[in-house]
């Protein structure tokens, strides 16, 4: 009964993703009330979350864990996945990929999300790793009519495949030569040999694969431009937040007495990434793709403070993370605006002299483009002061550096699309309409940024809350 006491968001989520679909199965034409249902779920499960104990546990066998990390990361999975369902449904609807599924499958990676940031054991972690895995690759290919994303859905299937197949050779090599897959016991163990640490390399690999890192990233822009905006806007937000989170809780847990072993893999993972997302977007001229670099990027800055090895370091990122998600969400309904003579459009150039036409979305995506290049007072800027606070902390110098420098490489590409949008010549309008699930998010994204600076240190309170050591 104390188990199931703890475990009422995960059952909860469960009996509403299998009540939905047989509601999807008996009644016809049900995407309309899924939707709804889907939206009042997620709701519900932040309630519950909110009024229930915060305080550490570890139940079956101490496999599984909840504490103020895990519930932050889930409250975290599910706001952002309640906006991006939100602003989606329009688009679905007139691309008419509006089945029953879509929401249903939204659901059950959130359910893998929230077994993985709780886990505190292998098994259990790849088992809520594959159960999004699996969710995801449905997503990324559901336009089934449409050719590229299919291409997506099958680039991410193979590539996703081999990754978990490599994360879980490193997780038997882990067990073979420390004797347990529970985290605590893995860091208690102290037997961390060439074995161990081979084992642990090949963890390393499969999340940066989850979380598009450098050099494991080759699947990110294809899949982002071949893939439903909508599900591309999913995959650019939530996913990331429970990837940095299970990071997180692997470097810091099992493998914390080796940091000197994997800060360095994580160093070059950042710098990669940072250098990567700053240079190969400048190029680029379908909006999806250049935000997927843009993802790359921002996984680096992210990288970046667990890097650092301390506390100070992961509270930053998870404050990076959490600023992040706001600003892509932002971002991708500022996307799912752009439609013309009943067409949605990619290209950059389309949003030539859109300034004239539409003003308000335009100042819109102005200021999150802003915030994305780190320009103060936004909060985007304060995103990455706390990272580089965090790395000088821990003197490395140079990590510090080059994440300025491509700070300011990266706000090449993004004050070009502010240059395009307000001072070339203007195309055609885009269709005007009036949506409060796609407006509605721009406006609240914009109004945390640019007030953030007024309240900086609310996120820090927040975070300094947590702890999973």
């Amino acid at each position: 009964m104390l188990a199931i006491k703890f475990l009422i968001p995960e059952i909860f989520l469960s009996i509403s993703i299998f009540s939905l679909l047989m509601i999807g199965v008996f009644i016809k034409n049900s995407f309309e009330i899924i939707y709804r249902l889907s939206l009042f779920v997620i709701i519900l499960i932040i309630l519950i979350i909110l009024s229930g104990d915060s305080e550490s546990i570890k139940i079956f066998s101490e496999s599984f864990t909840i504490d103020r990390f895990s519930l932050y990361s889930k409250i975290l999975i599910l706001i952002s996945t309640f906006f991006v369902l939100l602003m989606s449904k329009k688009y679905i609807v007139d691309i008419k990929n509006n089945k029953f599924e879509y929401p249903i499958i939204i659901l059950l990676s959130i359910l893998g999300m929230f077994i993985m940031v709780s886990s505190n054991d292998l098994i259990l972690f790849y088992m809520g790793l594959e159960l999004q895995s699996l969710a995801l690759y449905i997503l990324a290919s559901i336009d089934r009519d449409n050719i590229k994303s299919s291409e997506a859905g099958v680039k991410y299937f193979v590539l996703s495949a081999l990754s978990s197949g490599l994360l879980l050779y490193g997780c038997s090599l882990i067990y073979g030569f420390t004797g347990s897959t529970n985290f605590e016991e893995i860091a208690n163990s102290k037997d961390f040999n060439v074995g161990t640490i081979f084992g642990m390399v090949f963890i390393l690999v499969g999340l940066a694969f989850k979380v598009s890192a450098v050099p494991f990233h080759m699947w990110t822009p294809d899949v982002y431009q071949g893939s439903p905006t909508s599900v591309t806007s999913f995959f650019s937000v939530v996913p990331k937040a429970a990837g940095i989170a299970i990071f997180i809780k692997f470097m810091y847990l099992p493998f914390r007495d080796v940091l000197n072993q994997w800060q360095y893999i994580l160093v070059f993972m950042s710098i990669a990434s940072m250098i990567l997302g700053a240079v190969a977007a400048i190029g680029q001229t379908n909006i999806k793709r250049l935000m997927a670099y843009s993802s790359i990027g921002h996984i680096g800055y992210a990288i970046a403070g667990i890097a650092a090895g301390t506390e100070n370091g992961f509270k930053s990122t998870l404050i990076y993370i959490s600023i992040y998600i706001v600003m892509n969400i932002g971002a991708f309904a500022c996307i799912l605006l752009m439609k013309r003579d009943g067409k949605y459009v990619e290209e950059i150039e389309e949003l030539s002299g859109v300034s004239k036409n539409h003003p308000m979305m335009s100042f819109g995506l102005l200021i999150i483009l802003f915030s994305l290049a780190g320009i103060p007072p936004l909060a985007g800027f304060f995103a990455k002061f706390y990272i580089f606070m965090a790395v000088i902390e821990s003197e490395m110098y140079t990590l510090a550096i080059i994440g300025l420098v491509t700070t300011v490489l990266s706000a090449f590409y993004y004050i070009r699309i502010i240059k395009i949008m307000y001072f070339d010549e203007p195309k055609k309008p885009f269709e005007k309409f009036v949506d409060y699930k796609i407006h509605g998010p721009i406006v609240l994204s914009c109004v945390l940024l640019v007030s953030f600076f007024i309240y900086p240190s609310i996120l820090n309170e927040i975070v300094s809350n947590i702890s999973i050591f």
